[in-house]
């Protein structure tokens, strides 16, 4: 008979939340990263010169999606709450949105694809402007909004697979996969392109995840059906706490289903997000960043301190991504 502490912990480690917080950290910041290698020789010196910058801070958005009030739209966008055919029949522009369907109920159900547009804008004024600290915070945060709106799951209300006994998927499809197979990814994505209407080029990004949604739903009920329980999940140790995750067999074939899906929508992000770099640059009149402020004031330092010590210590309620 088994130890029955040992089983008890088992248990208890059954319930236990994988990590699951929009693409994970590691490939947010993967993604913006590889970015910068995809600007044209005029802009990539000034990004290479703050790539750690634009690294590092690539997760903030999330340390304030549950801290920061309306910040949690910004992330998504329930598309299937307007019905069967609204990726093809949404009003592309905020103004006829809202008119529509209300402000409100935008703001209820996601606003990735404006937000990202908005973004572009003041990206564009931060340039003009030749300001530092806004031009790294903001090229770093639309970087993160873009990605979000290449995952296929920040496109439904079914976002976690709660709606169809699929809890726990948010986390593996965004997290888990790309950290275990993102090193076999081919990054080269060529030189970023200049977007006549930016707009409109979010809403293709956010066309493209959604268009891939079924499949990523459709896989993982059909390998649960072949794998056991106990050979679904495992458990690894993480930040020193024995975490129940999907096995490396499930995972695998999980993956080897997709056929490079996450792949592609990685190198998606990658390249959207150094076109619209890009075209903000472009916009503002293409302002030589070589002499530019090399580094941050300590008060712009500062500043992102106290940005850091309010997200967290937020407490709006979390849109559930974990298990």
């Amino acid at each position: 008979m088994a130890n029955p502490l040992k089983v008890i912990l088992l248990v208890l480690l059954l319930f236990l939340p994988s990590q699951g917080n929009s693409w994970g950290f590691y490939a947010h910041q993967r993604i913006n990263r590889l970015a910068v290698f995809a600007l044209p020789p005029e802009m990539v010196g000034f990004y290479k010169k703050h790539i750690r910058y634009i690294t590092e801070n690539a997760v903030n958005p999330d340390k304030r999606r549950y801290a920061v009030e309306g910040e949690a739209p910004r992330h998504y966008i329930d598309l299937d709450v307007y019905g069967d055919s609204a990726l093809y029949k949404m009003p592309r522009y905020w103004q006829q949105a809202v008119e529509k369907y209300s402000e409100d109920t935008l703001q209820t159900y996601g606003i990735v694809p404006w937000h990202i547009n908005l973004m572009k804008y003041q990206l564009t004024q931060a340039f003009k402007e030749r300001n530092l600290e806004r031009i790294l915070r903001l090229s770093t945060e639309i970087g993160h909004y873009i990605a979000d709106a290449c995952v296929p799951l920040h496109t439904t209300q079914n976002y976690n697979g709660q709606l169809t006994g699929q809890r726990g998927i948010h986390g593996f499809w965004e997290s888990r996969l790309p950290e275990m197979y993102a090193g076999n990814y081919d990054f080269f994505v060529g030189q970023a392109l200049y977007l006549e209407q930016p707009q409109l080029k979010a809403w293709g990004i956010v066309s493209s995840a959604h268009l891939a949604l079924d499949s990523v739903l459709y896989f993982e009920k059909q390998l649960t059906q072949e794998f056991e329980e106990e050979k679904k999940y495992s458990f690894e140790v993480r930040n020193n706490l024995t975490t129940r995750v999907y096995s490396r067999p499930f995972s695998l074939a999980y993956h080897n289903q997709l056929r490079g899906q996450v792949e592609r929508q990685m190198r998606l992000a990658i390249h959207t997000i150094a076109s619209f770099w890009y075209t903000a640059w472009v916009d503002a009149g293409q302002p030589s960043l070589g002499t530019l402020a090399n580094t941050l004031t300590p008060e712009q330092l500062h500043q992102l301190e106290l940005e850091k010590k309010a997200y967290e210590t937020g407490n709006h309620t979390p849109r559930e991504e974990g298990n």
